[in-house]
């Protein structure tokens, strides 16, 4: 099974410790997503799928201009 030796958590999730926490994972062929208070259940996307997902918002996305 393709499973992360490491999590690192969001920097979104803020500080201190605590199970509220969203953390990624990488291996070689995957990106995983999982909640810290349901760590066995997880979201997992081929990197090449994530890749094409990225340069479809990016080739899609409005500029922004300030006024």
């Amino acid at each position: 099974m393709d499973v992360p030796s490491t999590w690192q958590k969001s920097s979104f999730s803020g500080s201190g410790d605590g199970n509220a926490c969203l953390e990624l994972g990488s291996t070689p062929t995957n990106l995983h997503l999982r909640e810290s208070d349901t760590p066995a259940t997880t979201l997992t996307a081929p990197l090449n799928a994530l890749a094409h997902l990225l340069a479809g918002i990016r080739k899609d996305a409005p500029t922004h201009q300030s006024p």
